[in-house]
């Protein structure tokens, strides 16, 4: 009978907890619709600052302004944690065409890849051998690529569903494709844009020489996906064309930059910590918007939201604006080192790098007994249409938190068009809506609102019933 008894009290908590969860839940998303803050400060970092490269001012204003919009907030800590950064700056525009004879060229839409190098003044003019893979060089050999420009026009795969595995299948050719063509004598590297959309805004990214000699680094640049169209439909045509680029980045001495941090401090357990976060900079030639303006200002909001909606969190939560992960991973890379320094817990890390796209779901880093606590919770998304729980990856930033003691999650936002204005000039404040942005930020907060209520550790019912 005392079995009974207890179980049906658990059985009467739980549906009381529910219905109580239901209810904040709900208020989360009405303050987040009605009355919501994200789009404002995206706003500001978009339109009043701009890009937020790496060491640049821009980066610097966006440090200043987030810090002080944290500290109108009223929250029991708000500070910035130093972190030195790479600065890589463009130059002026860069600028291509393709010859195909003395005099008759057609000028096509480039953009240098970040950490590249510069053209020499005149800029490079070459021949033109067309791959879709790195493992092609090693069948082409030095022989068919010396003194060539090499362009590597390897698609997003358009039947997969998941955009970011498309990205994730092709985005070597960017990174790498330089290194790699370097060692065959090439002379620059031209890469088709990471974009599934054919238009005519080349996306640019990080790329990286390794522990390539300088004497054999070259310089390489990213082609719309229309010009890269263009230019393997006339190689087709005349094998013997000629490409011309010309850009002037340069890579500078690191500078000291900062990841901006707000808190509320726990009620109960205040030595438990959970995250939320996305990276304050962005590349240059937009204003980085989607990527990842959106992020850091849906998780500044998270902070508001709990405030907004009179919840006071069991757990200290966290938002962490992070600086370079761009081009660098530093300030990610410095949160986790400063956070096990100081042996801090952290118990779950949520991170919006995924554009300010109708919110669909998370992806979640963690055991199988954790997921299917998560995954009990979600009737209470079902309202809002939230309906994606997998087990995957995470986010760039919190994954130096990784270790058996810590949750890590992602936003998944629909991903369809996000790929069409990353990393490119057309990632600017207009290609947001307002209202899929402050989705995402309540969902945001709708998660860390459970985190902090049940924790991230699994208590079965026997073990209840016992104590």
């Amino acid at each position: 009978m005392k079995f009974i008894l207890t179980t049906l009290f658990l059985v009467a908590t739980f549906q009381l907890s529910a219905q109580s969860d239901a209810e904040n839940i709900k208020t989360i998303y009405t303050n987040s619709l009605t009355n919501g803050q994200s789009y404002q400060w995206l706003d500001h970092l978009s339109n009043q600052i701009g890009g937020r490269l790496s060491g640049s001012l821009n980066a610097e204003k966006a440090v200043q302004y987030t810090k002080e919009e944290f500290e109108k907030l009223g929250l029991d800590k708000v500070w910035l944690q130093p972190v030195m950064v790479p600065r890589w700056v463009r130059g002026a525009p860069e600028f291509a065409y393709i010859e195909t004879a003395p005099g008759q060229t057609t000028s096509v839409n480039i953009c240098a890849l970040g950490g590249s190098i510069a053209t020499p003044n005149g800029g490079v003019k070459a021949e033109v051998i067309e791959v879709k893979s790195i493992d092609e060089l090693a069948t082409l050999g030095q022989r068919n690529i010396e003194g060539k420009i090499v362009f590597f026009n390897r698609p997003m795969q358009a039947d997969l569903i998941s955009t970011f595995e498309a990205y994730g299948g092709c985005v070597d050719q960017r990174y790498s494709g330089a290194r790699e063509a370097g060692k065959y004598g090439a002379v620059g590297v031209i890469v088709r844009s990471m974009n599934l959309r054919l238009d005519d805004f080349p996306h640019t990214g990080s790329m990286s020489y390794g522990d390539l000699p300088n004497n054999q680094r070259i310089p390489s640049a990213a082609i719309s996906t229309n010009d890269a169209e263009l230019l393997s439909g006339m190689l087709a045509l005349d094998a013997d064309l000629k490409f011309f680029f010309s850009q002037n980045c340069e890579q500078l001495s690191d500078v000291q930059s900062y990841n901006v941090i707000g808190e509320i401090t726990g009620s109960e357990f205040p030595n438990e910590i959970i995250i939320v976060g996305g990276h304050l900079d962005s590349w240059d030639l937009g204003d980085g918007s989607h990527d990842d303006g959106a992020g850091v200002v849906q998780s500044m909001d998270v902070l508001r939201l709990l405030k907004e909606s009179g919840i006071r969190p069991k757990r200290t939560i966290r938002a962490v604006l992070f600086m370079n992960e761009e081009n660098g991973l530093r300030g990610g890379r410095k949160y986790a080192e400063v956070a096990k320094s100081k042996n801090e817990k952290h118990v779950f890390a949520l991170e919006s790098d995924a554009g300010g796209f109708t919110p669909r779901g998370f992806s979640f880093d963690c055991s199988d007994i954790m997921f299917a606590k998560i995954e009990s919770w979600k009737s209470l998304f079902k309202p809002y249409l939230i309906h994606y729980f997998e087990k995957g990856g995470s986010g760039a930033d919190i994954g130096p938190l990784k270790d058996d003691g810590v949750v890590l999650a992602g936003l998944r936002p629909d991903s369809q068009r996000y790929f069409d204005h990353h990393h490119a000039s057309n990632d600017t404040f207009e290609h947001v809506n307002k209202r899929e942005l402050e989705l995402g930020a309540a969902t945001m907060t709708a998660l860390v609102y459970l985190i902090d209520k049940y924790g991230t550790e699994t208590i079965t019912n026997e073990e209840q019933i016992r104590d």
